[in-house]
């Protein structure tokens, strides 16, 4: 079931076979996902607090948003978090990403989240310049480090 249509745009929930589509959507963004990977980790996040929404007009999907929403202790409410919001380079100034937003926000309301927050890559300006134009304000830095030594060539 899909969450809306606009002009022959659909917005749903991502399935299994979405993933060579998604593998596409990555790879034209500039990231690397295969297609098992993508069916694999779908299937991981259909069994997690999480949702992976596309929007699809024809053929592969043009945009991809995925959040996890968890709970802290200071927050009576799970918090979401968006973690990939991707649209084509050819489907860009669409709208597509709001739309893709406005799912994802629904959703999370939906799962009695009360607030939304979105991981942004530092080496995308243009993903910080969407927030900013979409409502999120900056809140901080988020710091990360490997749980793991990476292999050595």
């Amino acid at each position: 079931m899909g969450l809306g249509t606009r002009y022959g745009l659909e917005i749903r929930a991502a399935a299994a076979g979405d993933a060579p589509g998604l593998s596409q959507l990555f790879d034209a963004c500039g990231l690397t996902l295969s297609a098992r990977d993508a069916a694999d980790r779908l299937e991981t996040l259909r069994r997690e607090q999480a949702a992976a929404l596309v929007a699809v007009e024809w053929g592969p999907p043009s945009g991809l948003v995925v959040m996890n929403w968890y709970r802290t202790l200071l927050s009576g409410a799970p918090v979401a978090q968006i973690t990939v919001l991707l649209v084509a380079p050819d489907d860009r100034r669409r709208g597509i990403g709001r739309l893709l937003l406005k799912a994802a926000a629904q959703a999370a309301r939906m799962a009695g989240c009360a607030s939304l927050e979105a991981l942004v890559d530092a080496d995308r300006p243009e993903s910080r310049a969407f927030c900013l134009a979409t409502g999120f304000t900056l809140t901080g830095q988020r710091f990360a480090r490997p749980l793991r030594k990476a292999a050595q060539p």
